[in-house]
Formats: C-alpha cells, structure tokens, sequence
C-alpha cells in the first residue's frame, strides 16, 4: 500500500496499472470511458484498485464516474480522500 505516495507518484502508478490492464497508451488527461472505451465495471475495478493501493474509502458522492474519467481526477480524488478533505 502507498498511502504517502506523491500525487506524481500517484498519477504514474495509474497510468502503469492502466497500460498494464488495457494495453493501451494512458495520459494524465486521456478520457478512460470517452475515447478509452472502457466498461462501467472497469470503473468498479479501479475503485478497488484505488481503495486497496492507497488506503482511502470510496464511496457515497465519491463514486460518481467524473472521479474516474481521467488519471489526473483519480489523483485528485485519491488526494482529497487520502488528506481527509
């Protein structure tokens, strides 16, 4: 678990778990479920992803698909929780 990850540590964790996943090239504004074409259910994946890396609950407001439509947002997102804001 990186719970004291720096946000580019962050952003380049997810960009190596997404290219890992989907073998596609990721940038830290690349639209996921836009262009990416990726499923709803990968959503849930990464949420787990995200819970289980970086020590933060996801849930309620937090779940909204905007919070994973890009890199840069799940870092954002993982930030705010992380930082207790």
């Amino acid at each position: 678990m990186t719970v004291s990850a720096t946000p580019d540590t962050i952003e380049q964790e997810l960009i190596d778990f997404l290219e890992t996943r989907t073998k596609a090239d990721w940038t830290p504004t690349r639209d996921l479920f836009g262009e990416g074409g990726l499923s709803s259910l990968f959503a849930m994946e990464l949420v787990v992803h995200l819970e289980q890396r970086y020590g933060v609950a996801i849930s309620g407001a937090n779940l909204k698909l905007a919070n994973f439509r890009t890199v840069k947002a799940m870092v954002e997102l993982v930030v705010r929780l992380r930082d207790g804001a």
